[in-house]
């Protein structure tokens, strides 16, 4: 690298590589999440190098232009390699890193896999380059929700019934009746509610399963748990005491799915978010614990939301962890730190700060 890792390239300046785009279905969402960071991000603090991944996995350096990663009237924006120069990444930590500027932290704004999954974090690692978030081995438990809820369940965290479904395999008769219904049918590896359908019978379970497996080989089938669609912010703290949780959110949803889908996330008005959600001291308490909990027991770093359902005897149910949580405007993650005091130019500058202190390799 052109600069020492941690350090600021530009006088006082921080060198942040903006790692955006990707292959994943949720391709548009992290361009948005990107357009918006780079509105946020000081330029007396930040040099900013937006650097796209396109769908097809090209990497380019791009201008800074936060319109062009706007949804402009509905539609949703892309990488486009020809908007930009074509570079290459090598993974070498005694090479000068031509390719991305001497950068002293990348903010890898990707969600999915190849992205958010431990792969890039790998790809960083290997070059010596510190980066905002948790690393690969939080980052690929966390997006494989198998393996995810094992984690949980093994840390004493409650979570909801489900089965696994590899390539290939049906649910069988005794699990249908273990689980019950509705199910809910999601690939295993994705995220923004990307390929998840609501089943409200029998019948229409394999359809369901090919629209997952369109995202993923393998499949999660989840037991319906009743209670709120809560989440909760965590983030890490500079001065070294244990990662904080936001004050949560709910979400209520009134879409024609019936749940908190793509649509009704992205492109939906039908769809109403309390931040901060009305909860007893009692159940507050009890949520912001969890996610903490869960936090701690995927060793993540950085950031996370964690999504939790509350019974209606407020009993708190796990139901995912999302290392690199969406940063629209619509986004959760900004909006509940936002409600705790943190406004979102705070929040972006925090995160990267965290990534300067904790540097690359084993921490």
């Amino acid at each position: 690298m052109a600069g020492t890792p941690g350090t600021a390239a530009s006088g006082n300046r921080i060198r942040l590589g903006l790692l955006f785009g990707g292959r994943s279905t949720e391709h548009a969402v992290s361009c948005v999440s990107a357009g918006s960071v780079l509105r946020a991000l000081d330029r007396d603090s930040y040099d900013v190098l937006p650097i796209g991944i396109d769908p097809q996995g090209r990497w380019v350096r791009l201008p800074e232009d936060a319109e062009a990663l706007t949804a402009p009237g509905g539609s949703l924006p892309t990488v486009n390699a020809a908007a930009g120069r074509e570079i290459a990444f090598l993974p070498d930590p005694t090479a000068v890193q031509g390719a991305l500027g001497g950068v002293d932290v990348v903010f890898p704004l990707l969600h999915g896999p190849f992205g958010e999954d431990g792969t890039v974090q790998g790809l960083l690692e290997m070059a010596g380059v510190p980066y905002v978030g948790s690393g690969v081995f939080a980052s690929a438990a966390a997006m494989d929700k198998q393996h995810m809820k094992a984690l949980l369940g093994a840390a004493g965290l409650p979570i909801g019934p489900y089965a696994v479904l590899r390539a290939g395999q049906n649910l069988p008769e005794p699990e249908q009746e273990r689980l019950g219904l509705p199910i809910f049918v999601k690939p295993a590896r994705g995220g923004s509610s990307i390929g998840i359908s609501r089943v409200d019978a029998w019948a229409d379970l394999d359809i369901a399963v090919k629209i997952a497996r369109a995202s993923d080989p393998k499949v999660l089938v989840e037991a319906a748990v009743v209670g709120r669609e809560i989440e909760c912010g965590v983030i890490g703290q500079l001065d070294g005491t244990p990662a904080r949780a936001s004050l949560p959110a709910e979400i209520i949803v009134s879409s024609p799915s019936g749940f908190y889908d793509f649509d009704a996330k992205y492109a939906s008005d039908d769809t109403r978010f309390d931040v901060p959600a009305r909860l007893s001291p009692t159940a507050l308490e009890r949520v912001q614990l969890v996610a903490v909990t869960a936090f701690e027991a995927l060793d993540c770093a950085g950031l996370a939301r964690v999504d939790v359902f509350l019974t209606p005897d407020d009993q708190v149910v796990v139901n995912e962890v999302n290392t690199m949580p969406g940063f629209t405007p619509m986004s959760m993650f900004p909006r509940m730190w936002e409600a705790s005091g943190v406004a979102y130019p705070a929040l972006v500058d925090q995160l990267v700060r965290l990534a300067l202190r904790d540097g690359a390799g084993l921490r």
